[in-house]
């Protein structure tokens, strides 16, 4: 589960600092798309080290 919540804090997040560059549809979808795999690895590997509830 922390894996999709990564994927997608990652997409929000990569939108906001492409429409703060300034960028059009592409650039927002490129930077979406790169943000939202990097969130998605973060959050595999935190499911990795965090331990699931009893």
């Amino acid at each position: 589960m922390l894996n999709l919540i990564g994927g997608a804090c990652g997409i929000a997040l990569g939108l906001i600092v492409a429409r703060r560059k300034g960028g059009n549809r592409l650039d927002l979808l490129h930077y979406a798309t790169i943000f939202g795999i990097i969130g998605f690895l973060l959050g595999a590997f935190a499911m990795l080290v965090i331990p699931a509830p009893a």
